[in-house]
């Protein structure tokens, strides 16, 4: 197995042609992301495929270009998030009550990062949303945990609306209900959808090194996979708004970390002028991308027959946690929980008998750079065919890609890290003093960096640019020679 594999795999999903892989570059030593799968080469994949389709829409665009992926800057970006400092500030990955607990017949893994998920787990088992006694809640948690079984307290705590699920082995989760489900489902969904509609052709970009340079995407995605992927389309000279709903903030490390290049609105969909103003915007949008669980924005007329109502040849990417189909499908869910059903935790469980983790959440960095690559298909095949084109991912389908579809290493081989100073680099942002990963997808002579800085969530107007200002100038001198540093 090595890295040219896993990036065939990968572009074969994405419906690429074969051929298209002979030219790519990619180098940098191997063993990153050390691991008992291989997610190494998965996220060399990922980032490869997003690059592959990148310069294939460069040329449908008319302009000659070419890819090459260094496995370094790949780990490094999968870990994008421990790279981040704020004025020097690091931030803590998980909240506390974000984590492997015993439960009477085995594990439980919870995820509680955000305030409302804290409060429904708490709430599911008992005890007071409001407490702030730390040690004292953390104990008492265990010990309720500890006296249930791990199933009955995933479908206590899943009831009440929060995120717990139990650890399974693979084999366990293969014999799921919702495991059969996400079995029937592609790695990457990308077909032709409804009626045909007319060819829209795109210019040659203003900046022949920006190969979604003048499209629009309307960015309603969350926490890490589907920013991630709106992120290399902006890098790569795309008009990304992100919209939320006031309702719900963000965490600042993910949206300092993914808002790369991006601007940040608000909207409260439930405001009848608000509502008007989602509708203006995707009636002159190219993409929109939408990452909350599935028929989750249908009660807001987001469903994708309603937007392609408003746009027929919209393309309309989809990310959700669990798949599309099975009993599990319109359950929230992050990589945390999925590593941890899929039997992903129990492969790289401890020394100890803990359940383990991936050295990077490479279910949603992989998902998310595939998502991108899928939606520069989905562009390059609207530009040369017409027609309206539906894309689909799910992490628990990128998990059984990684689990039973990738071929494995051969060895584990020593412990190796990326070399972050190589692949980081420092600008001023409203936000503060940043320190952050470089992005990996490196198109030859394209740009090294973002066009700008994260702007403060919810911080920008609910407002396409004008297609002429849609301009990446962080480029290097040298731009694609090497790691660089943009100032």
């Amino acid at each position: 197995m090595d890295e040219g594999d896993a990036v065939r795999s990968a572009w074969t999903a994405l419906g690429g042609d074969p051929a298209d892989t002979r030219d790519l570059s990619v180098r940098g030593p191997s063993g990153m992301l050390p691991a008992r799968l291989p997610v190494a080469d998965l996220a060399v994949a990922c980032v490869a495929a997003a690059g592959l389709a990148a310069t294939e829409l460069a040329r449908a665009r008319g302009v000659t270009d070419s890819v090459r992926v260094d496995a370094e800057a790949a780990a490094t970006a999968f870990t994008s998030e421990r790279h981040l400092r704020v004025d020097g500030r690091a931030f803590e990955g998980f909240a506390p009550l974000s984590r492997f607990w015993p439960a009477a017949d085995g594990w439980v893994r919870t995820h509680a990062n955000y305030p409302h998920h804290r409060r429904r787990l708490l709430a599911a088992l008992g005890l007071d949303p409001s407490r702030t006694d730390g040690a004292s809640l953390t104990a008492e948690l265990a010990d309720r945990i500890r006296a249930e079984t791990a199933a009955g307290v995933e479908e206590a705590v899943t009831g009440a609306g929060g995120l717990a699920v139990a650890v399974r082995t693979p084999q366990q989760w293969s014999a799921h209900p919702q495991s059969v489900a996400v079995a029937r489902e592609p790695l990457v969904g990308l077909r032709l959808d409804g009626p045909a509609a007319p060819r829209r052709l795109l210019p040659p970009p203003e900046h022949p090194l920006l190969p979604a340079a003048g499209v629009r995407v309307l960015d309603l995605t969350r926490v890490i996979a589907g920013p991630v992927a709106t992120r290399v389309l902006a890098l790569l000279g795309a008009d990304v708004l992100r919209v939320d709903t006031p309702r719900l903030p963000e965490i600042e490390v993910q949206h300092v970390d993914t808002g790369f290049g991006k601007r940040s609105a608000l909207l409260e969909l439930r405001q009848p002028a608000d509502r008007a103003r989602l509708d203006d915007l995707v009636a002159e949008a190219d993409v929109v991308v939408t990452g909350y669980r599935p028929a989750a924005l249908d009660q807001f007329g987001l469903s994708p027959e309603a937007l392609r109502h408003q746009r027929p040849d919209l393309v309309v990417a989809r990310l959700s946690a669990w798949g599309f189909s099975g009993p599990w499908a319109g359950r929230r869910g992050f990589d945390s929980l999925v590593q941890a059903a899929t039997g992903i935790a129990d492969v790289q469980r401890r020394a100890d008998g803990v359940p383990g983790a991936l050295p990077a959440q490479a279910l949603d960095h992989g998902t998310g750079y595939l998502l991108a690559a899928a939606v520069l298909r989905a562009l390059t095949l609207r530009h040369q065919q017409g027609g309206a084109w539906s894309i689909q991912l799910s992490l628990a389908r990128t998990a059984r890609w990684l689990l039973h579809e990738l071929p494995p290493r051969r060895s584990v081989g020593p412990a190796a890290a990326p070399d972050p100073d190589r692949w980081c680099d420092e600008r001023d942002a409203p936000v503060g003093r940043l320190r952050y990963a470089l992005p990996p997808v490196s198109l030859l002579g394209g740009p090294r960096t973002w066009a700008t800085p994260p702007t403060p969530w919810g911080g920008d107007p609910p407002a396409w640019l004008p297609r002429a200002g849609v301009v990446n100038s962080g480029r290097d001198a040298d731009a694609g020679s090497g790691p660089g540093h943009a100032r």
